[in-house]
């Protein structure tokens, strides 16, 4: 059965990803983030997973204002990076994960959470940057796939609405958490599988306090998510707002 060896959390910042495809990562500015990233960088490499399920928001890329699901799986058998108004970045397409996609949607649909499936989307750097911050350059493929370089294994993608209010309580994540690993433990191939999550570094993007970034709160977030993801899943949105 297929079984959950992992959950990664890390910032998706743009500017992180832009560092990186302009080779600014050794500059004095940015050194110091990049460096902290290589003992993950080389965890990864110690224990790649055969499926990554990355949970990120698209930023308005995929879905438009017209358009917006609370939870999206990414059901494609590859997903193309996605042209966020500078053209697409230089990495390679993310190649998907369709059967337990599938499965994962099925099971999860039946214990009574709506999903959005999407068979078709492009993917922004929410999802992209954090596969270069934990898996690095892509290598070369093998011959039979062209020799094109590639990331070490299939994403699915898990989009989650943090963009255009209502959006959805930590309560009701946490559930839908609960599900995912229900479904993912259900299915029926040996399967290793990650659990990403991943955000900005800031709680707001305008205004007078956007960059601002709390430490001490976000440090103690972290820790009360690893202790007690219950618990924390009842602090409501105004106090994300309120840390910020």
């Amino acid at each position: 059965m297929a079984r959950i060896t992992a959950s990664v959390y890390t910032s998706h910042v743009p500017a992180i990803g832009a560092a990186i495809d302009m080779k600014k990562t050794g500059e004095a500015y940015w050194q110091p983030l990049f460096a902290g990233y290589e003992p993950s960088k080389q965890w990864m490499k110690e224990n790649t997973p055969d499926v990554i399920f990355l949970v990120y928001n698209d930023h308005a890329t995929a879905f438009s204002l017209d358009f917006i699901p609370t939870f999206a799986i990414g059901c494609a058998a590859e997903f193309m990076p996605a042209d966020e108004g500078w053209g697409p970045r230089p990495v390679p397409k993310v190649i998907g994960h369709p059967e337990l996609a599938a499965h994962i949607a099925q099971s999860v649909i039946q214990d009574d959470f709506d999903l959005t499936i999407v068979n078709k989307m492009d993917v922004d750097h929410g999802l992209t940057v954090p596969l270069s911050l934990l898996c690095g350059e892509p290598q070369q493929g093998e011959a039979e796939r062209g020799g094109a370089p590639s990331w070490p294994c299939p994403v699915i993608p898990f989009a989650v609405n943090v963009v255009q209010y209502p959006v959805p309580s930590g309560r009701r994540c946490f559930q839908l958490g609960q599900a995912i690993r229900r479904a993912v433990e259900s299915y029926d191939q040996d399967l290793k599988v990650q659990i990403w999550g991943t955000g900005g570094m800031s709680h707001q993007l305008q205004g007078a306090r956007a960059g601002l970034i709390n430490r001490e709160w976000d440090n103690a977030f972290l820790d009360r998510l690893i202790a007690d993801p219950a618990e924390l899943s009842q602090v409501p949105h105004i106090d994300y707002g309120d840390a910020g």
